[in-house]
């Protein structure tokens, strides 16, 4: 896709709603999903008889989640779509709710993630082929090599990789949505039971539960609705991929690279220009890869740029101030929405207690087992 769709009919988030991330509980997924979804029509100022279709976005519920859960809200007829993407679920269901929009098919769309804990079989174990070893396809273990590679190669120390996780559970203390909400030290982190390598348990995410919400609506719903326009973000860019092979990079920096220059490009957007990124750190060495694949910080320089303090809040960019995957939470389905709303109260100012001062300009970049990317461009009023 070139973008042209998005420039020539205008998409704008205008509502979002959030369930909390949390540990997993028995509260039944259709009451973290509906929760999400009210609080979205709110702040939008919509009715739900006037939403004409939702893609849902989920990775572990199974078969009609999303009608399951809709249904309670009333029958109203509309078309609902689910996405399966793995980590990249929501922000697949959010592009394709952008792209419905800016085709003109649909003037109001929802797009929802939500997961609760489930069994966790992925498709790669059941591909009928012996695998190389018995961690080949665990990402702990790929993402502990490539962290103690990228440290040998840049002579960093185990304290480099530990700042990103002290920021990103300092971030997430401030949301009130995160599953994590205590700050963390340095000593922490590291004295944290290892998992794998180098990587603690406080520099990896946490799996659970919560629900996402965003709805996207055209400019003649702003205008025929009366709806509030100088809270509606524009969505300038939106890019899906996969990944293939690479030379000199790891496949999925490289897969980041790729994705993040066609998005940014999309919107006309040099990487420097971002306030605000929310990106997939799962673990804390994927922050400083992407950050570099990206271009918010030069190759090489993602550990001194969260060093110097230049991604926190009120740095150069804010790099997940949702707290990210690490502190935030990392429940799959609703992931990538989450992220999209982060980066909606960032750019319209009301990121109470966290917020990155006269942001303009995001991106929500999120990849997904497979491996995919998939990448928003975001701008405010």
């Amino acid at each position: 896709m070139n973008g042209s769709l998005l420039k020539e009919r205008a998409v704008y988030v205008i509502g979002i709603g959030m369930h909390p991330y949390q540990f997993p509980s028995t509260t039944p997924y259709v009451n973290l999903g509906l929760t999400a979804v009210r609080e979205a029509l709110q702040d939008a100022g919509l009715l739900w008889s006037q939403v004409q279709s939702a893609f849902v976005g989920t990775a572990a519920l199974g078969m009609a989640a999303g009608r399951v859960m809709l249904r309670h809200l009333g029958s109203t007829g509309l078309e609902v779509a689910q996405v399966e993407n793995a980590s990249a679920s929501g922000s697949t269901a959010f592009r394709l709710a952008c792209l419905q929009v800016a085709s003109g098919e649909r003037d109001v769309v929802l797009a929802v993630g939500v997961d609760k804990f489930g069994d966790g079989r992925r498709a790669i174990l059941k591909d009928g082929l012996t695998p190389l070893s018995p961690t080949a396809n665990v990402p702990l273990v790929k993402f502990a090599l490539q962290a103690r590679r990228y440290m040998r190669e840049r002579n960093l120390k185990h304290e480099d990789l530990a700042a990103v996780a002290v920021k990103n559970h300092g971030n997430a203390s401030l949301n009130p949505y995160a599953q994590f909400r205590k700050p963390r030290t340095i000593e922490q982190v590291l004295n944290s039971p290892k998992i794998a390598g180098d990587l603690t348990t406080m520099q990896c995410c946490p799996r659970g539960e919560g629900a996402a919400a965003v709805l996207v609506v055209s400019d003649d719903v702003i205008r025929r609705l009366g709806l509030d326009r100088s809270r509606a973000v524009r969505v300038l860019a939106s890019v899906a991929s996969s990944e293939e092979l690479a030379q000199d990079a790891p496949p999925l920096v490289e897969l980041v690279r790729k994705s993040s220059a066609e998005a940014l490009a999309q919107a006309a957007v040099a990487p420097t220009e971002l306030d605000i990124v929310e990106l997939h750190d799962a673990f804390t060495i994927e922050e400083i890869l992407y950050s570099e694949a990206i271009g918010v910080c030069k190759p090489g320089e993602g550990a001194e740029f969260v060093a110097r303090g230049a991604s926190k809040i009120g740095g150069n960019c804010a790099v997940n101030p949702s707290g990210g995957l690490i502190g935030m939470g990392h429940p799959l389905g609703p992931t990538g929405v989450g992220q999209v709303a982060e980066i909606t109260r960032q750019l319209r100012g009301e990121a109470k207690g966290r917020q990155h001062n006269g942001a303009r300009l995001g991106m929500a970049h999120m990849i997904g087992l497979g491996s995919v990317a998939i990448a928003h461009v975001l701008a405010r009023p």
